[in-house]
């Protein structure tokens, strides 16, 4: 049996292990290639962890299909006029993490699916970096449909669809919001303040933690900001651990 002097010794060594994995991984991200993951310090964020009595207790959620249906061949607003396919959302309708980006782009038009141009590319690298699968988060955007020329969503466009995010928020009720990008940030929180103050911050949509960060757009056009999505991920990871430690 160990003794007290050797488990501190052996518990320091895996801590150490930890810190030392996760910067080289950061870095790694930043550079496109990840080293092996020791298992002690595995990253993988339990799928399966106990449902809090504050979330069973609640009202009764809309379900995403009826969301969707409701939603039908929206004509709420001009975005419809130019779109091909209406982009509602993917992923996992118990996600603990959500996303939520500002609208669909020219490939996510064609698709129908949310992030799976090359802005969705470097999204789904990071949640690989993070130790998660694409088909356990949600992901969606303010608008559903796609603004000519990749404009900025206007005030009337995200208003007509703000109740279905709204919605689609509650059917899933993730433990963590990420907005990606100034658009998705401000929407959700009807703040005013630059993304550049928001970001890394923790916010909040009601009972829900919102961590705003850049978009993965933005990422490709200025890659040295990558290493502050990458530490703004690595506050939400540490989110749903203690959350997971407290359930």
């Amino acid at each position: 049996m160990a003794s007290p002097r050797e488990e501190l010794q052996r518990l320091s060594a895996s801590l150490r292990e930890l810190v030392e994995f996760q910067r080289r991984a950061g870095l790694q991200w930043l550079e496109g290639t990840l080293p092996p993951a020791p298992v002690e310090a595995a990253w993988t964020i339990p799928t399966a962890a106990p449902v809090s009595a504050a979330r069973t207790a609640a009202a009764p959620r809309p379900e995403l299909a009826e969301i969707r249906r409701e939603l039908g061949d929206c004509r709420r607003c001009k975005l419809w006029q130019t779109r091909t396919h209406l982009v509602f959302g993917t992923g996992n309708p118990q996600a603990r993490l959500m996303f939520i980006g500002e609208g669909p782009g020219a490939e996510e038009d064609q698709q129908g699916e949310p992030f799976v141009g090359a802005a969705g590319q470097l999204l789904n690298r990071l949640l690989d970096r993070l130790g998660l699968q694409r088909a356990e988060v949600y992901i969606t955007n303010v608008v559903k449909c796609r603004p000519p020329h990749n404009r900025n969503p206007e005030t009337d466009e995200i208003a007509a669809c703000r109740p279905f995010l709204e919605q689609q928020i509650q059917a899933i009720h993730p433990r963590v919001i990420v907005t990606l990008g100034a658009v998705a940030t401000h929407a959700l929180l009807a703040a005013k303040a630059p993304l550049s103050r928001l970001r890394g911050r923790w916010q909040k949509w009601q009972d829900i933690p919102v961590m705003p960060t850049f978009h993965p757009s933005y990422l490709l056009r200025v890659p040295q900001e990558r290493r502050k999505t990458w530490e703004d991920m690595q506050k939400v990871v540490a989110h749903l651990r203690e959350d997971d430690q407290g359930s």
